[in-house]
């Protein structure tokens, strides 16, 4: 076997995040030689899973300087090693008399890719065509919960069809029709009669265009609101933004199963897809190594189009071993620093394993559906705060079939577009209000918490992959800090699958496989 320096690499990948990894998938059947490193000793950059201990691992490592130069302002260019700052593990006490307590670390499969995909999202047909779904289970999202009030801590369910609307007791006739108005108006289809001639202003923040143009009353912008999971209070989004959101909602119901939309990858979410694409292309032939990075590229002189040994970038790893390749790909933290001017959003989140399953927030999606393994909850960020435009906190409840915890407990995902301690203090205030409203559930708490500002691609922020160094080297954007899959990570796969086989590209064959011979046995 050839020595990793002998090679001459046609692509270099840096990093196993969820991109890199589709990329991989995507590289799988080319006979390209594939180098597929990542500094981590682990898969799934910076979507991995987590066991309690290596998450604790995983924090105590970034506090000792692995991510260094910090920047303060919410907007500004990233400098560190990792898209995560301000992070913690807080574990309280448990109480003497709970009969629930933390089990051993490996009963935890926590993921930092916890997103749902909707069933009209690209990525289902690419794992499809890909031949990569027979290694996946998939399970069903099923309700989408709104927080009222902190007079009357109830939950109430958030109707997202026209027979839910119908059957709704807390709606009033008279909203009833407005909301039916509202759903008959973002389910046509180009080919209904007049929608193709008709325009209307979606400049309007979103909770004006509810009002001047359905006459939606204000306690029913946020239910709506949420089946966008936009990230911004009604009135600070836009309604071009959340329509197509909700349009995409609504347009999902069904298609796997009645009641449903939606649905998450079962043991880790994007980890779990990010292994599966690494596995196709070591199966391919592709090589990889971990806990060794890239520490600097070189390009050569005047090597445009020139793919002989000689003209290819010398990559140096972080163990100093140097390698050629014709291009190298990966994220902004997993190459050498660049100067670049990409803009990065922040966002606070959480990781909580909660001492109860929380049942009745996963009531089966039909008569004689699924029960689901997931459930949306969306609390008001004017409950919390005094701010009207505060914006809202999801709480994304994941259930032990998930195999994300044992039985008998759950695992919540907060976020809220407010980065640092404020955003912390306000999903914590938003977890205890969930528990404390969930009908029997009284002794219901956190015993773990993972704490962490995230940081990613604006909603308006550039989904293209940046070239540089003639070409050779391809950055990923910044991942999408979106709630659910972003379809543009298919798109910027396709276009950096499209610059390394240049020629050879041809778009019908993206992600277009055959069963490899014996597939059925091997990757089931």
């Amino acid at each position: 076997m050839e020595s990793l320096t002998d090679t001459p690499w046609d692509v270099t990948i840096s990093g196993t995040g969820l991109a890199q990894s589709l990329l991989a998938l995507a590289l799988s059947r080319s006979g390209k030689k594939v180098l597929h490193v990542d500094k981590n000793p682990y898969y799934g950059g910076a979507e991995t899973a987590f066991s309690l201990q290596e998450a604790e691992e995983w924090v105590e490592e970034l506090k000792q300087g692995c991510v260094p130069g910090i920047a303060d302002d919410a907007h500004g260019p990233e400098p560190g090693r990792a898209p995560y700052e301000d992070v913690s593990v807080h574990s309280p006490p448990a109480a003497p008399d709970s009969p629930t307590k933390l089990a051993k670390s490996r009963a935890y499969t926590l993921s930092l890719s916890p997103q749902l995909i909707y069933s009209r999202s690209k990525l289902l047909p690419t794992l499809v065509s890909s031949k990569v779904y027979r290694q996946l289970e998939f399970q069903a999202v099923g309700s989408w919960w709104i927080y009222r009030s902190s007079e009357t801590s109830v939950l109430d369910r958030v109707p997202s069809s026209r027979e839910d609307v119908f059957s709704d007791d807390n709606i009033s006739l008279r909203s009833k029709r407005s909301l039916m108005k509202l759903l008959r108006h973002v389910t046509r289809t180009p080919q209904d009669e007049g929608v193709a001639n008709e325009t209307e202003d979606l400049d309007l923040p979103f909770a004006d265009y509810l009002t001047s143009r359905f006459n939606i009353p204000s306690e029913l912008q946020y239910p709506l609101l949420s089946l966008s999971l936009s990230q911004s209070a009604p009135q600070q989004a836009s309604a071009s933004y959340v329509i197509p959101r909700i349009q995409r909602h609504l347009a999902s119901i069904g298609v796997f199963g009645a009641g449903f939309g939606s649905v998450l990858a079962k043991y880790g979410g994007g980890s779990e897809i990010s292994q599966v694409g690494c596995r196709a292309l070591a199966v391919g032939g592709g090589v990889y190594v971990l806990n060794r990075g890239i520490q600097y590229i070189e390009a050569p002189q005047d090597a445009k189009g020139d793919t002989s040994q000689h003209s290819r970038l010398l990559v140096k790893l972080t163990d100093g071993e140097e390698v050629r390749s014709a291009f190298v790909v990966g994220s902004r933290w997993d190459l050498p620093e660049a100067a670049d001017s990409v803009s990065y959003h922040k966002v606070a989140r959480s990781i909580n394993v909660v001492s109860s399953p929380l049942e009745d927030l996963f009531p089966p999606t039909s008569d004689g559906g699924p029960i689901p393994a997931g459930a949306v909850v969306l609390i008001p960020g004017n409950v919390l705060s005094k701010r009207e435009d505060a914006p809202p906190v999801y709480l994304i409840v994941h259930s032990s079939e998930t195999g994300e915890c044992p039985v008998g407990q759950c695992v919540i995902y907060g976020s809220v577009s407010l980065p640092g301690a404020e955003g912390q203090e306000i999903l914590d205030s938003a977890i205890q209000r969930l528990l404390q409203s969930v009908r029997n559930e009284a002794g219901a708490s956190v015993l773990w918490s993972l704490r962490f500002t995230q940081l990613g691609r604006a909603d308006d922020g550039s989904a293209d992959p940046i070239p540089s160094a003639a070409g050779r080297v391809i950055r990923f954007p910044p991942p999408s800090l979106d709630l659910a899959f972003d379809d543009a990570t298919i798109d910027a796969v396709q276009k950096v699958w499209k610059m390394v086989l240049g020629d050879e590209a041809r778009d019908e064959s993206f992600m277009q496989f055959e069963d490899r011979e014996g597939a059925g046995d091997d990757e089931k």
